[in-house]
């Protein structure tokens, strides 16, 4: 076992309560805490909340900006088959939600039969999704710019978080997320969804098409510059070959940051809506 004391105890907990388990997925540059007050809704909404982080996580905020080397060379397939350690230590098949790179984390599980009922939230691209927008381009620059970079963990600048992350909500508050959630990030996945439609054998691939993948919802922030609605869709899109209740919903006015900044609460309830509907 690879899990955290705390992430085994949040396991436990969910199994003794009896209720339905909702994992929450972060994505780059953002730990577990991030989903703090997501896990206090569903909570009250009567889940049972598990926050894992990816492998080698610091447990806050401060101690993953004074050690940045402990995030590094972490790729989309290690923290997959983190999270479906996590699931696998669940009674109860779980509802999974993630953001960004967790919205593809997600996406993977899902299609591994692991979950109850996903949601993608401006997820990363997978294998077969097409668009490249200019400024997911520009948001990824920071890491893609070196190759050294993929063995590395790098750290945003506040103009790049805020292009990034926070080009939606004002400086104020972009400086107040930046300070509060901002970590260093692994290189590695990104360099791998860069060239996830050129190598047949990637981590960054989903099976879309698995009958037990069961209904998902991709959320797209309409002023999102790292996952722009062309890529949220075109995800979308290979997803309707399922079986199951496939859904897309766009949140107005929105950036990268809407899991985290001042309008949070309307996308967990939106979230938290559609997971009603089936778990």
């Amino acid at each position: 076992m690879t899990l955290t004391e705390q992430e085994s105890a949040q396991v436990e907990e969910a199994n003794a309560s009896g209720r339905t388990p909702v994992v929450f997925v972060h994505g780059l540059w953002l730990l577990a805490s991030s989903w703090d007050r997501w896990a206090a809704v569903f909570a009250e909404a009567g889940y049972a909340p598990v926050q894992p982080g990816w492998p080698d996580d610091p447990p806050t905020v401060e101690e993953a900006n004074a050690r940045p080397e402990v995030l590094a060379g972490k790729t989309v397939g290690q923290v997959a088959d983190h999270f479906a350690e996590v699931i696998g230590g669940l009674d109860r098949k779980p509802a999974v939600v993630g953001h960004s790179f967790g919205g593809l984390i997600t996406q993977i599980l899902a299609g591994r039969g692991l979950a109850a009922v996903s949601v993608a939230i401006d997820p990363a691209p997978f294998r077969g999704v097409l668009p490249v927008p200019v400024s997911s381009l520009r948001a990824s620059f920071p890491v893609l710019s070196s190759p050294g970079n993929r063995r590395r963990a790098v750290p945003l600048t506040f103009a790049q978080f805020r292009y990034a992350f926070a080009n939606a909500v004002s400086e104020q508050e972009a400086k107040e997320l930046y300070a509060t959630y901002a970590v260093p990030a692994p290189g590695a996945p990104l360099f791998q969804a860069v060239a996830a439609n050129l190598d047949p054998r990637t981590e960054v691939k989903v099976d879309t098409r698995n009958p037990e993948r069961g209904p998902l919802l991709v959320i797209s922030g309409e002023k999102d510059h790292t996952i722009p609605w062309a890529v949220a869709n075109a995800a979308y899109r290979l997803h309707r070959r399922n079986p199951g209740v496939t859904e897309i919903t766009e949140m107005a006015g929105r950036g990268h940051s809407l899991t985290i900044d001042g309008g949070w609460r309307e996308v967990a309830d939106t979230a938290l809506r559609f997971v009603q509907r089936f778990a």
